[in-house]
């Protein structure tokens, strides 16, 4: 479970950013701050693993609070949420580290696209070596590759890439599981799965249970 601390002061916009955190499987919202003082006050105390960081604060700019994050002790995820978009805050946010940056208004899945996209790169860089393909999906870095990948007609390149981290992470999933780690559908989650086990990617195996049809379950092959 990582835990947020959502930072705008806005009171309608913090409670809507903390119920679409807390709507996102494995995450939580720990707390709400409403000035940049009081946000660094509540990552010492809170200690949260993400902050969603407004840029426009009463007191001092959310990329202040950014750069003070970064010159002290917190290893914490910003994830900047604003309405600012000129490309000098951008491009400030990008050089202080944020992991994300994401223009107001938004929708639920927007958010919490990104967030399960960081959630699964903290969830890999956890110990050990890591490999360049992974070091590669950390920073956003696409795979190299001389093609486009061409999808069946109704499936999304963002959502096959979530569908991928989560095979990646779990040693078998079903698409009941998969949809709703994503926030799609079972249906459109199989059709994911299914597209994967057609490239080679992925087997299927079927769960005999007690009663009822065989449930469907997959797991990423090894390459």
């Amino acid at each position: 479970m990582i835990n947020v601390l959502v930072v705008d002061d806005d009171f309608m916009v913090a409670e809507v950013h903390s119920k679409f955190v807390n709507g996102t499987e494995g995450f939580h919202t720990v707390g709400v701050a409403r000035t940049g003082a009081e946000a660094l006050r509540m990552v010492d105390e809170l200690q949260p693993q993400l902050i969603l960081l407004d840029v426009h604060l009463p007191d001092i700019s959310g990329l202040e609070v950014l750069g003070r994050l970064r010159a002290g002790p917190h290893l914490v995820g910003v994830f900047v949420v604003t309405a600012e978009s000129d490309m000098d805050a951008v491009r400030e946010a990008l050089h202080g580290g944020a992991l994300q940056y994401l223009v107001k208004p938004f929708t639920q899945e927007d958010l919490r696209s990104r967030l399960v996209h960081v959630k699964s790169t903290l969830d890999r860089l956890t110990s050990g070596q890591a490999d360049q393909q992974l070091i590669d999906r950390a920073f956003g870095v696409p795979p190299a590759s001389t093609h486009t990948e061409v999808l069946p007609k109704g499936l999304s390149a963002e959502t096959i890439v979530l569908v991928r981290d989560i095979m990646a992470d779990a040693s078998e999933v079903s698409a009941s599981e998969c949809g709703d780690r994503v926030g799609i559908s079972r249906v459109s989650a199989r059709r994911y799965l299914e597209h994967l086990v057609a490239l080679g990617e992925a087997e299927v195996r079927l769960n005999y249970g007690s009663a009822g049809r065989p449930e469907r379950r997959y797991r990423a092959i090894p390459r």
